[in-house]
């Protein structure tokens, strides 16, 4: 038998048990962890849930109240990088999801939402499909007047949801197969696309193809490819994640390309370990080393460019700005400073941090569908420690951050007039934009405007 490589995966070769083993039990997770901030249950932190998993391994058994604990967690992985023990919680909850849509059985109606979510998220031309009806809803008025009638808050919460984070949808043209750099060429690279990104955000995809091949790369965009696995790996279901990985892999692996560029945190998080999720789907370890290799290539945007230096002038883009830190781009990839970096050297460019950076915003992949009162709650922490910013741009390296956050800037803030009174809805503020860190490179490099960014909320701020 071929032994695992275990220099491309850390985790590649270990047992269940041994990776439980690691953790001392020590706490430092829990002040990181967004549920144990919510509701400070100890179930609901990486260390109680480690010991709910030691316990279903005891006992070959995951009884309904560990299964709870397990669908609370965000998979935010804040824990992964507060312990000092090195636990890899993040292979431990994908893992212990996997035998929890294995072994448990769910009842109809989440069965059905699940179903639902998996039946379109993960492809584009589907939620492309969504894009004219989403227009003309929004250009109704139906969307305002169902929001402001009350009508929204008595469907099902995780409707709900859906609605109140469906972005407007954008005209963008398709991008094509090659985009050839600008000038002398530095890198050949590869793009993913994306579902999510690809359909509701296609104008960071062109951004992202404009930016690289500024920088003096030859950006190559397989036609063939698809969703990466990503929000099927992080929702436990394991064999549809490593069919996804495997064709993905074989989509980048004739591109030709030295590296494979993601702009959504949450598919790089994946993507560099899809070796990871191959073995654990029961895949042969030849398929498993294939992945490694592409995984070993594979970087976000940002920090692929700062590792790369600039050669394209930026312009001054006079923006105040604040930089939300992704959870699967700080936590999932460890890429802090390099967006930072990068927009720093926009000049004009105003950036701050938001507070409680390790806080997750409620997004989560699908979490804030399957988890829709836990997730807005946070959400709206997020919401509010973006406005203490003062900024009039968020930017952010995820799709699912963007709607998130987006929606909930837009709700109503509270207000209590004196002490004693009734909390009662404010109208949130003139807007604050929300764009990809790519987005704002973009705009620097063509010397756009700033409104370019702001669009519609400019006006409410100048």
């Amino acid at each position: 038998m071929t032994e695992p490589d275990t220099s491309a995966d850390p985790t590649a070769g270990r047992s269940f048990d041994d990776l439980l083993n690691d953790c001392v039990h020590c706490g430092f997770c829990l002040p990181t962890c967004p549920t144990y901030e919510l509701w400070g249950e100890e179930m609901d932190s990486p260390r109680g849930r480690i010991h709910l998993m030691g316990q279903g391994q005891e006992a070959d058994l995951l009884d309904p109240t560990a299964v709870t604990h397990m669908d609370r967690c965000l998979g935010c992985l804040a824990c992964v990088s507060s312990c000092p023990s090195g636990v890899r919680y993040d292979a431990l909850i994908e893992t212990t999801r996997a035998r929890v849509e294995r072994e448990h059985e769910r009842t109809r109606g989440e069965r059905l939402l699940r179903a639902g979510i998996f039946a379109l998220f993960p492809y584009r031309r589907r939620l492309a499909l969504l894009r004219a009806p989403l227009r003309a809803y929004r250009a109704s008025g139906l969307a305002s007047l169902l929001r402001r009638s009350g009508v929204l808050e008595r469907l099902p919460a995780s409707l709900a949801t859906m609605e109140r984070i469906a972005p407007a949808p954008r005209r963008t043209p398709r991008l094509p197969e090659f985009v050839p750099a600008v000038g002398r060429r530095r890198a050949v690279v590869g793009l993913l696309t994306g579902c999510v990104q690809g359909a509701l955000f296609p104008e960071v995809n062109t951004a992202t193809a404009r930016v690289l091949a500024s920088e003096g790369c030859d950006v190559v965009i397989p036609r063939h490819q698809g969703c990466c696995g990503a929000l099927s790996a992080h929702a436990g279901r394991s064999g549809e994640a490593a069919r996804r990985a495997r064709a993905t892999v074989a989509a980048f692996a004739s591109a030709g390309v030295d590296a494979v560029i993601v702009n959504s945190a949450g598919c790089g998080a994946t993507m560099k370990h899809y070796g990871r999720v191959l073995r654990e789907a029961g895949y042969d370890e030849t398929s498993a080393r294939r992945a490694d290799e592409l995984s070993a290539t594979v970087a976000d945007v940002s920090e692929f460019l700062a590792a790369l230096g600039p050669v394209a002038r930026r312009h001054p883009l006079p923006v105040r700005a604040a930089y939300h830190d992704a959870c699967h781009l700080s936590h999932g990839q460890g890429v802090r400073e390099a967006p930072r970096e990068l927009l720093r050297a926009i000049p004009e460019l105003r950036v701050s941090d938001v507070a409680n950076p390790d806080l997750c915003c409620g997004s989560a992949g699908v979490y804030n569908l399957l988890q829709p009162q836990a997730a807005r709650e946070l959400g709206r922490r997020k919401a509010a420690d973006v406005r203490t910013t003062e900024a009039e741009l968020l930017v952010a390296g995820n799709p699912g951050c963007s709607l998130q956050i987006a929606a909930a800037l837009a709700e109503p803030t509270e207000k209590v007039a004196d002490a004693g009174a009734a909390a009662q809805p404010e109208a949130a503020p003139a807007g604050i934009a929300v764009a990809h860190t790519v987005q704002v490179l973009d705009a620097s490099i063509r010397g756009l405007s700033p409104t370019a960014l702001l669009g519609a909320h400019a006006a409410g701020r100048r």
